[in-house]
């Protein structure tokens, strides 16, 4: 991406993490919670350390960039997008970690793991202050878009993509875990998985929510908006896999294996898994699900996906499926602002060739 490109990137993320700390230092005024309680401000706090700690906010530069597609000029709903969106992410990573027993997100404490050190001797009550606090933060995302400052017809409109995005999303942590009950799942589910869990919320929601702030009819390119994300979330769900078993830990900042001792079949397993011998099958069956599982023992497993071409395939694979997204792209500029869709032509690549 051009200087340009990547200092407007800047300016997205520099812009919403004010937006979202100003949300956050406001929102316990504005949430109607009994006075006596405690816990509500708690929850308030966790939900704001963590939705604070960072990330890429790539979501909100794809929200600012789909309406960049249809204008260049000030959008108004942008902002109330953008908090819904990073909302509806954290209440999909307080679930997450607790649905894995993380015991970090981001260089923090995950939601899950910070009430169990606060309630040691009260396991449950710690599990159910985790869900709530996700659920709090889904609601959160929706009631931002319910008080926009927007036409009635693009609130409606802009509720509808966020509550049907975090529909999708809790069906893809669904038939995440589903997935994992399966000893082979086909490519198929892989991409299926992708797509709900990932895809949706992350690529297409954003999409659908920047072009409807700038006054388009997002329903005259549904399918193909729908197949661009599916395509992107399949890139970036596949780079993720590939990481886990393939990355450079001094980059990510994290070890690598987590799939492999959480028992995930993941793309990058599942590869694997298709790849080996029978003497090889053992000494990775024996590793999944082994939450013990030493460095030593995976990167002995990373030695025999090498061994088998794994990797390679791996990046074949993201390769064909970020061009045919950049191809589809291409075809948006009979329609929409060439600089906005040269943009949305790079994000497949990005996907694919970022480190952590």
């Amino acid at each position: 991406m051009t200087e340009q490109v990547l200092d407007r990137v800047a300016g997205y993320e520099g812009w919403f993490n004010t937006l979202f700390e100003e949300y956050f230092d406001t929102l316990s005024e504005r949430l109607d919670a009994p006075s006596f309680s405690r816990f509500t401000p708690e929850c308030l706090r966790l939900l704001r350390e963590l939705s604070l700690r960072g990330g890429k906010r790539m979501r909100v530069v794809l929200l600012h960039e789909a309406a960049r597609l249809v204008t260049d000029e000030p959008v108004k709903g942008l902002e109330a997008a953008a908090l819904s969106i990073e909302l509806l992410q954290s209440h999909g990573l307080v679930h997450d970690d607790l649905i894995d027993d993380s015991p970090t997100r981001r260089g923090g404490p995950s939601t899950y793991y910070a009430y169990r050190e606060r309630f040691p001797d009260r396991r449950q009550a710690a599990l159910g202050l985790t869900v709530l606090a996700g659920d709090l933060a889904l609601a959160l995302s929706l009631q931002v878009l319910l008080e926009a400052r927007v036409p009635v017809a693009l609130r409606q409109a802009m509720v509808e993509v966020q509550t049907r995005a975090a529909a999708d999303t809790i069906v893809g942590q669904i038939v995440d875990l589903e997935r994992d009950f399966a000893a082979e799942p086909s490519k198929e589910i892989l991409h299926c998985v992708a797509d709900y869990k990932s895809a949706r919320y992350s690529i297409l929601a954003p999409l659908q929510l920047g072009l409807l702030a700038a006054g388009e009819q997002r329903a005259l390119f549904e399918k193909e908006l729908r197949e661009y994300a599916r395509l992107v979330g399949i890139c970036g769900t596949m780079r993720d896999d590939y990481l886990d078993l393939c990355g450079d830990t001094s980059v990510m900042g994290k070890p690598t294996g987590t799939d492999i001792r959480d028992g995930k079949h993941s793309y990058m397993v599942s590869a694997l898994l298709a790849a080996v011998d029978e003497a090889e099958r053992r000494v990775v069956e024996a590793a999944l699900g082994d939450p013990s599982c030493p460095p030593e023992t995976v990167a002995a497993l990373r030695e025999i996906a090498e061994r088998r071409g794994v990797p390679d395939r791996m990046r074949a694979d993201m390769r064909r499926c970020a061009e045919r997204a950049t191809e589809l792209a291409a075809g948006w500029r009979s329609r929409w602002r060439e600089e906005a869709v040269t943009f949305f032509e790079h994000v497949p690549l990005w996907s694919v060739n970022r480190t952590s």
